[in-house]
This record gives structure tokens, C-alpha cells and sequence, in this order.
């Protein structure tokens, strides 16, 4: 959704940060995004842009339903950053000892290590 909110050229600054792997995307996070695409407003404005966006990314599955817990699960286990714009999963995420790539500046990402 941070392309839509935060006007980041996300696929652009990944690239940037991280060269060219395929960005993997948990299977609860795309629900998630189905639930907020429903109805008007801008939340479900960037909900949509982000089915969208999935296209360019690898869906994995995980044992966690939520989002939140699967984005955790997935970092961890295959040794990646998390892209996350949300303070509280932000810390879960340091607070295991997974990096996290972030809005630094008005549009541009950058990596926090834990």
C-alpha cells in the first residue's frame, strides 16, 4: 500500500536497496489486501494497487494465518528483510532479529538492522 500513501516508487527503491531479487509476499498478506480492497477511500484505493503489485512478487505460503505473524515467519525463515511502513510490526520484526526495509525520508526506503 505504500506506493499509494506514501508515493513510493516501490519496485524502483527495492532495486535500489536490494539489486534484483523477487520480492516474496506471504499468502495471508494478500488476503489481508483482499478484505481492505472492498469498498472507497484511499485505504482501499492502495489496497487494490497492491493486488496489483503482487504480480511482480513470489506468494509463499506459511503457517501463520495473519498477516502480521506470516511476514515474521517468512523474513525469518528464508534469512530476508521485511518491507513494512507499520511501527508495531516494525519492532516485532527487530525485536527477532530480522531487518526491516522502510519509508525513510519523504519517498524513499531504507534497511534498519536489528
Amino acid at each position: 500500500m505504500m506506493p499509494v500513501e506514501c508515493d513510493v516508487r516501490l519496485f524502483d527503491e527495492l532495486h535500489r536497496l536490494r539489486g534484483e531479487p523477487t520480492p516474496l509476499v506471504p499468502r495471508p498478506v494478500e488476503a489481508e489486501l483482499d478484505g481492505l480492497a472492498t469498498g472507497d477511500g484511499e485505504a482501499a484505493r492502495a489496497a487494490r494497487v497492491g493486488l496489483d503489485l503482487l504480480e511482480r512478487c513470489e506468494l509463499r505460503e506459511t503457517d501463520a494465518g495473519y498477516a502480521d505473524d506470516a511476514v515474521l515467519e517468512l523474513a525469518g525463515a528464508v534469512d530476508a528483510p521485511a518491507v513494512t511502513n507499520d511501527g508495531p510490526l516494525r519492532d516485532r520484526l527487530l525485536d527477532a532479529g530480522v531487518s526491516v526495509i522502510g519509508l525513510r525520508e519523504q519517498n524513499k526506503l531504507a534497511l534498519t538492522q536489528p
